[in-house]
């Protein structure tokens, strides 16, 4: 991240980068970390650090039911220490609505957590979906935390879009082999949401000859892992 010379307090906006996995979100963010500036705060996932912490992972559903709960308090508390340092955007790797897509009945999921569904949609001011690629095209197994198959990636992915349906400023973006052009669409969006001050200096994106990356290359992918965007419908 680079520093800003701007010290003026800024509304600040909460955006969600969202997608099943194997979208690419990793390496998108990675490139993110690369082309803003302090003022964007970025969060971890919190599944992440949730499982990767040691939370126990089984299909038994009582299970994963502890376990989409465990993610959505840390994902509101790990929302609540980035406004405490007052950023102008803050960028959510994943965000509570996602919990939606991967919780198992009968119980209502919102109600097992004292909210609602508008209630958390209202907590965020734009959302971007990374759409997963098909088994054919791209799918990508080498995270190590990553334990569904091509299909269940699929399904989860049909799921988080369902749940971030509602929202009124939700944009997609689909799988292409070319991560730039991906990448640069997510910049984009990004960039909408940020002050005047902090918009110079993101990666120049109307350059495609211009990278962030030290060595001028993007993190690796599968091809058809990376894509184009649409705002959704």
């Amino acid at each position: 991240m680079m520093a800003c010379e701007c010290r003026e307090s800024h509304e600040r906006r909460r955006v969600v980068l969202t997608g099943g996995p194997g979208a690419g979100k990793t390496a998108v963010l990675e490139l993110i970390r690369h082309s803003v500036c302090l003022h964007v705060k970025i969060l971890p996932e919190a599944a992440g650090i949730v499982f990767g912490g040691g939370f126990p992972r089984d299909r038994e559903v009582e299970v994963r039911r502890a376990g989409q709960r465990a993610i959505f308090h840390v994902q509101k508390e790990l929302e609540r220490a980035a406004d405490a340092l007052q950023p102008a955007v803050v960028l959510c790797d994943r965000g509570t609505v996602d919990g939606l897509a991967y919780w198992s009945g009968p119980d209502d999921f919102w109600d097992s957590l004292g909210t609602t569904l508008g209630e958390q949609l209202r907590h965020y001011d734009a959302v971007i979906h990374l759409r997963t690629p098909p088994g054919d095209g791209g799918y990508d197994h080498s995270n190590p935390l990553r334990v569904e198959s091509a299909e269940e990636a699929r399904i989860i992915d049909e799921r988080i879009a369902a749940a971030w349906s509602g929202h009124p400023r939700r944009f997609i973006v689909e799988p292409s082999a070319d991560f730039l052009g991906k990448a640069t669409r997510v910049l984009q969006l990004l960039r909408d949401e940020v002050p005047a001050c902090c918009v110079r200096h993101f990666w120049p994106i109307a350059d495609p000859g211009c990278s962030p990356f030290p060595r001028g290359e993007p993190p690796q992918a599968a091809p058809g892992q990376w894509g184009t965007v649409r705002p959704a419908s």
